[in-house]
């Protein structure tokens, strides 16, 4: 049974568990054909935005990547959503060709979208259908393939890669290498699963550690075939081929005692040419390890307690030296028997409570164990009065196992608010000091008026669990009870 420090919160909304709500996490990969060409001097930019529909409006729900001048992309950036057997959940998938730098979509060239269920997709496995325009008619040939699987396997896998003396590809330079890792498809081709980042300038790289599901790298199964391909970067999208290898996961997990695994990346058409020819270089295995991914359900049935706090800093049962309520009922008893004893008054100072708040926080990290875990929501009508002070503390906060939802009631200026919510920028400190995550969730409820409380609650708890489950990852604190991989 969760406690909360400090007083109560409104009650909201659960679904009942039990098998007739079944949900699974269900991973989207998306490639375009024929897109439309909306440079001048060269190709498109293009990237996908997924839209979901929640009360008859479509909210982003996240971004790939950008492919440099290129009219069929295959992007590498997965989208992961939870499918829900019994619900129709509608999505969108938009493309646009990227020419300046704004997150604002109406500052990019649009190219196309398709609508559909992610249940027409999970049945299929994988469609292509054409894309179309505002006005519903074709966007040129342009095509969209989605391929769906499922991500029952919560094993992930972390590798570490460096590459030594491979081919030089610049005439003025060196090589700007990067790396590609592809699977073999249902229908026999292979599917990209995986591209690493761009070292600029070397012949010997060394890329940052990546994290992909197992299932995704290799469908679970340790034996089966992985393709390796490494590049040369090129501004234009031509991208020079180095080389390539095949291996498998039961193979890499041979360098996961300390000891690198070496594979000579092979360019197959300078190996038929040249007599004396060795290799393109060596791609070098640092670490391999597998660990499980849980999610926010494992670490509720693992024993973590969600610990709620409501503004401002006061006992709301009026015990300070207890300030605790047991479940939803405690927290609505204080709240209805506090409500005819108090008055409201300004300024809005928010770093107060966020310290406070804090505090309980930090010495829950003392323990080292996934136990616990604080929420603190704040209901507002004004603005906030201690700004800097507010950035700061959240900044701090963003250290700590603590998320801050705030809702705006009201039709005052929240965009203090919206600020602190860091999902299109990253919140620093008046310092410059960075947010280590984002864990501020701001709902204005005028938004929410003539919706079902249902919508509400679904709002104000959007953020919770991937905030939760993205602390205790940082800290690599798995559920207390857990087993291994």
């Amino acid at each position: 049974m969760a406690y909360i420090p400090g007083g109560g919160a409104p009650a909201v909304g659960a679904a009942p568990m039990g098998s007739q709500y079944c949900v699974c996490k269900v991973e989207l990969s998306v490639s375009g054909q024929n897109l439309l060409d909306r440079d001048v001097t060269s190709k498109s930019d293009p990237f996908c935005v997924l839209f979901t529909e929640n009360n008859g409006r479509w909210i982003e729900y996240d971004r790939t990547e950008t492919a440099i001048n290129n009219l069929n992309p295959a992007f590498s950036k997965k989208f992961v959503l939870d499918y829900h057997f019994e619900e129709v959940q509608k999505l969108k998938f938009a493309l646009f060709d990227q020419d300046k730098s704004s997150t604002q979509l109406d500052e990019h060239d649009f190219l196309g979208q398709f609508s559909c269920s992610l249940g027409t997709i999970v049945s299929s496995k994988k469609i292509t259908r054409p894309l179309l325009l505002m006005n519903d008619k074709p966007a040129g040939k342009g095509l969209i393939t989605i391929a769906a699987q499922e991500l029952s396997d919560n094993r992930v896998i972390t590798l570490s890669l460096a590459g030594r003396k491979l081919d030089k590809k610049d005439l003025f330079g060196k090589s700007d290498p990067f790396l590609e890792f592809y699977k073999p498809g249902h229908d026999g081709k292979w599917m990209l699963v995986h591209r690493t980042e761009v070292i600029k300038y070397t012949l010997d790289p060394v890329w940052k550690p990546f994290t992909v599901p197992l299932v995704s790298l290799c469908d679970g199964d340790m034996e089966k075939s992985i393709q390796v391909m490494c590049y040369d970067y090129d501004n234009d999208g031509g991208h020079d081929f180095i080389g390539e290898f095949q291996t498998s996961v039961s193979q890499m997990c041979e360098a996961r005692n300390g000891v690198p695994l070496e594979f000579e990346c092979i360019n197959p058409k300078k190996q038929r040419k040249k007599k004396n020819y060795k290799n393109s270089g060596i791609i070098i295995l640092r670490s391999c390890k597998i660990n499980r991914d849980y999610s926010f359900l494992d670490y509720i049935l693992g024993g973590c307690q969600l610990m709620f706090t409501v503004s401002h800093e006061f006992a709301i049962n009026f015990n300070p030296t207890n300030p605790f309520c047991s479940g939803v009922d405690g927290i609505a008893q204080a709240y209805s028997a506090c409500l005819p004893h108090i008055r409201f008054y300004g300024p809005t100072n928010f770093s107060p409570i966020v310290n406070h708040v804090a505090r309980f926080a930090a010495q829950a990290t003392q323990q080292q164990t996934a136990t616990q875990y604080f929420i603190l929501l704040i209901i507002t009508d004004g603005v906030i009065s201690d700004m800097e002070e507010t950035r700061h503390a959240v900044v701090q906060a963003s250290k700590l196992p603590m998320s801050i939802i705030i809702v705006g009631v009201g039709n005052a200026d929240f965009a203090a608010m919206e600020f602190l919510d860091g999902d299109s920028r990253t919140l620093r400190s008046h310092t410059g000091e960075e947010a280590a995550r984002d864990i501020v969730q701001f709902v204005p409820f005028r938004e929410f008026c003539n919706a079902a409380k249902e919508t509400l609650a679904k709002a104000v708890l959007a953020e919770l669990p991937q905030q939760v489950v993205q602390y205790f990852k940082h800290k690599n604190l798995p559920p207390t009870s857990s087993e291994p991989a």
